[in-house]
């Protein structure tokens, strides 16, 4: 049930703020579920893949996907998803997680001072 609560959270605010599934998915999996966090970044990669489809559909629909630019910036997060998903095996546990800490803080203050 909490995997499920986790999702319908997810799917909600990447639809309403346009943010990775990855800034709700990976936090509520390490406090909620606690899990591990590679395991937790891993099966968020995997869920936001399924929450992505089902947002560029629900767009598509409403004609406001632009093709063009989506591959501009598809293609080349694609490379560094499996660039970053190499870097996260080598790294400690310790500065994924105050990496992703600092990474989360960041985009705080950022949408603060705007």
């Amino acid at each position: 049930m909490r995997l499920i609560l986790i999702g319908l959270a997810a799917g909600f605010f990447s639809a309403l703020f346009g943010v990775g599934g990855g800034i709700i998915i990976v936090p509520l999996l390490l406090l909620v579920g606690r899990w591990e966090l590679r395991s937790a970044t891993a099966t968020s990669l995997a869920a936001i893949g399924i929450t992505a489809t089902a947002g560029v559909v629900a767009y598509l629909i409403h004609g406001d996907v632009q093709a063009n630019y989506a591959a501009l910036l598809g293609v080349p997060a694609a490379a560094g998803a499996m660039g970053g998903a190499a870097l996260q095996q080598r790294l400690p546990v310790r500065t994924l997680s105050y990496g992703f800490a600092v990474l989360l803080v960041g985009i705080a203050i950022e949408l603060f001072l705007k």
